[in-house]
């Protein structure tokens, strides 16, 4: 029982961010995201699983039912 509770806990806990590439406007979707020292965003897309850098970009975070629905999208 304490090893399922600390499962959903643990699932429940996950952030969900929309990157938008200010360059081409292109939108991205991901749970985690890095920083490099020159400022670029580094991530994976959760649609396409590649790996993303963006020079300059938005991110915000989003709702679990909005990273599904960008995720299908």
């Amino acid at each position: 029982m304490g090893i399922c509770f600390l499962f959903l806990f643990a699932a429940g806990c996950t952030t969900y961010y929309r990157v938008s590439d200010q360059a081409t406007g292109k939108v991205y979707y991901t749970t985690d995201y890095d920083r490099t020292n020159s400022g670029a965003v580094v991530f994976e897309d959760a649609k396409t699983r590649h790996k993303i850098t963006l020079q300059s970009s938005d991110i915000n975070q989003v709702s679990r039912t909005d990273f599904e629905a960008g995720r299908r999208n």
